[in-house]
């Protein structure tokens, strides 16, 4: 698979992560989720399974010592963890996730996210009051 290398400034703190060139998934056919996305050694890879003016549908994988710097969105998000573990941290609070399990990130309120070791999500993005 062919991957773009992406510096994100705002999320990442300048931290680089691959995006595939052609992550818009096909509707109407199904796919694994967990295997939709690869690990990178030392990287974020993140694919994007929809994208509208709604909100975005994400697929993560993070390798062991990789995140996403605190930050704040307007939105609440959804995540949910497919594989491994990830340590979440919602207004300076940690939360452990594993595989299966989903945590609704507050809008507004600052949040982070740490692999400890590696781990795959997907984010559900709505935005809206």
């Amino acid at each position: 698979m062919e991957f773009v290398k992406v510096v994100i400034c705002h999320l990442l703190s300048q931290k680089e992560f691959f995006m595939s060139p052609s992550a818009i998934v096909e509707k109407g056919i199904p796919f694994n989720l967990k295997d939709h996305v690869s690990y990178a050694i030392g990287s974020v890879v993140s694919k994007t399974l929809l994208k509208k003016d709604v909100g975005n549908i994400t697929l993560f994988s993070f390798d062991a010592g990789q995140g996403l710097s605190e930050h704040t969105s307007p939105y609440d998000a959804v995540v949910h963890i497919l594989d491994g573990e990830a340590e979440i941290r919602i207004d300076g609070k940690p939360i452990s996730v594993k595989a299966g399990e989903m945590v609704v990130m507050p809008a507004n309120i600052p949040h982070a996210l740490q692999a400890h070791q590696q781990f795959k999500m997907l984010l559900i993005m709505i935005r809206g009051q």
